[in-house]
């Protein structure tokens, strides 16, 4: 299975950053937004991405919307990295690659790499548009431009 535009996001539970819980119903059908994959925690490419989401982050709670990273990281570096590039958004843990499988999100590079794919949720927990690209720098020009045509 996995996620198409039209889509109504199924709930999820996964452990953060912090070693909580979190269910997905908190946020899902409640506000807009952001889940990005991305294939491991301090990798130039996906640190360039968590910063970049960081930098942009008010831009998002100010549209009203959340973002939430996924990697099968644990936890534990997880909190680490969080910490290490000051993140405000929670990072969920996916060691099982639950979520990676429910979301259809395949692996990139012959197979090799975990793959770098960005949902947009709308308020409703529909999934509004998919954006599928190693290039982590452009994830987030993208998902606030989405944001906005939403919100505005």
């Amino acid at each position: 299975m996995s996620l198409k535009i039209g889509d109504i996001v199924p709930n999820f539970t996964a452990k953060d950053n912090h070693g909580e819980v979190f269910e997905s119903q908190s946020v899902l059908g409640r506000k807009p937004l952001v889940i990005y994959f991305y294939p491991k925690d301090n990798t130039p490419g996906c640190t360039t991405e968590a910063c970049s989401f960081r930098d942009q982050y008010e831009d998002f709670k100010d549209l009203g919307a959340d973002v939430i990273g996924i990697s099968s990281d644990s936890v534990k570096s997880h909190h680490k990295f969080a910490n290490k590039y000051e993140l405000p958004f929670i990072l969920l843990s996916d060691q099982d690659k639950k979520l990676r499988h429910l979301f259809g999100v395949k692996n990139n590079l012959f197979g090799l790499l975990p793959g770098r794919v960005t949902y947009i949720i709308d308020k409703n927990g529909l999934v509004i548009y998919i954006f599928d690209s190693l290039n982590a720098a452009k994830h987030i020009p993208k998902a606030l431009e989405i944001i906005k045509e939403l919100v505005l």
